[in-house]
């Protein structure tokens, strides 16, 4: 039996701007965690999650590739992640096997609501993880994110795979994605285990950050969950038809990104919490000209209690629901925003950031 788990995420800055090749984001990963146990089992492998209700998602073997019943469940990341290790393992040579996969999850609530903190990702990472571990790939992390980028972009080609990096890496870090479409294009023509080194991870980069040492960080839950590929194709759409000038939200978000990363890294504290608020503004505008939510009521009421409270808050990811990150200075009345939010019915999560892991080893 093996048991591998991996942090959720949550976007610091960055949203959207990421989803293109080459433009950065400052995401975390989190202590709220996804686990995927392994176990060795005979014919058949199996799934088993709350997810998939009391049947097990069940697959079998032809040749080296691997086929779902899909009596119980459709396709996802996690079958799409066995699909693409296994052709690693196969290229190596490695005899194939049969095993059971039991999911568990910290990521939403007792209701089974998601928080929006990473729940694909995190069930991607850890199942390459747990694979590797299983067949003894002895997979680098940059490797495990490779696999769980090249599995999550059949599944959701536009996904950046900034949550993948926030999960493989731990802490804080800085983040800009290689061209997805280039990736699909390549697994048409290419083996998985043929990617890993070659030439085509242009605009790859993660970089580890010093996280803040005199600002505290509090997260905050709406309790609505938020689409974020609908969101993302919203924007693109718009962006097609002129009502979005997504050049200059790029350009205007690498802007606050820098500065929060050279906030970080000199250990300006006002420098930090001004990117926050400059980027909380720019997704502002982006809603508008997108014509969607993207700073709910709730959202909107977090953002100013943190505000008013002399912390700077915006929200996390994608916006339209799910949480709002807020980063507070020791002279910010946190007692009073909580009180806010408790009153605009917005859940506290005691989340904090989950530590660094290994080496960062992009290239």
């Amino acid at each position: 039996m093996i048991t591998v788990r991996a942090p959720g995420k949550l976007f610091v800055a960055g949203e959207y701007a990421v989803v293109e090749p080459g433009q950065p984001a400052v995401i975390i990963a989190v202590d709220r965690y996804l686990a995927v146990t392994l176990t060795e089992s005979v014919d058949v492998g199996t799934v088993h999650s709350p997810e998939y209700g009391q049947l097990p998602l069940v697959w079998r073997r032809s040749g080296d590739d691997v086929t779902i019943d899909r009596d119980h469940h459709p396709y996802d990341y996690v079958m799409s992640a066995i699909t693409t290790v296994e052709r690693v393992r196969a290229r190596r040579g490695v005899a194939p096997k049969f095993f059971d996969t039991r999911i568990d999850s910290q990521l939403d609530d007792v209701s089974g609501r998601k928080f929006g903190i990473g729940s694909s990702a995190a069930v991607t990472v850890a199942t390459v993880r747990a694979m590797s571990d299983f067949y003894g790939l002895a997979l680098t992390n940059l490797e495990v994110f490779k696999l769980a980028l090249l599995a999550t972009v059949q599944i959701a080609p536009a996904a950046s795979g900034g949550d993948l990096a926030a999960s493989c890496f731990g802490g804080w870090i800085r983040y800009s994605a290689p061209d997805r479409a280039a990736l699909i294009d390549e697994l048409r023509r290419h083996d998985p285990a043929d990617l890993l080194d070659a030439d085509c991870w242009d605009g790859l980069s993660v970089t580890r950050l010093t996280p803040p040492e005199d600002l505290q960080l509090l997260v905050g839950w709406t309790g609505s969950p938020a689409s974020t590929t609908r969101f993302v194709d919203v924007v693109k759409a718009k962006q097609a038809t002129g009502d979005v000038d997504m050049a200059a939200f790029v350009a205007a978000s690498r802007e606050h990104v820098d500065e929060l990363v050279r906030g970080l890294q000199e250990h300006d504290d006002a420098a930090v919490l001004d990117a926050i608020r400059g980027a909380r503004a720019l997704l502002q505008g982006l809603g508008t000209q997108a014509g969607l939510d993207l700073e709910t009521a709730r959202l909107a009421a977090l953002c100013d209690a943190a505000e008013e409270a002399g912390a700077a808050g915006k929200p996390s990811g994608a916006g339209g629901g799910d949480c709002g990150i807020v980063l507070a200075p020791p002279s910010a009345d946190v007692a009073r925003m909580l009180v806010a939010w408790e009153r605009d019915d917005v859940r506290h999560l005691t989340i904090s950031v989950h530590p660094p892991e290994g080496a960062v080893d992009d290239e």
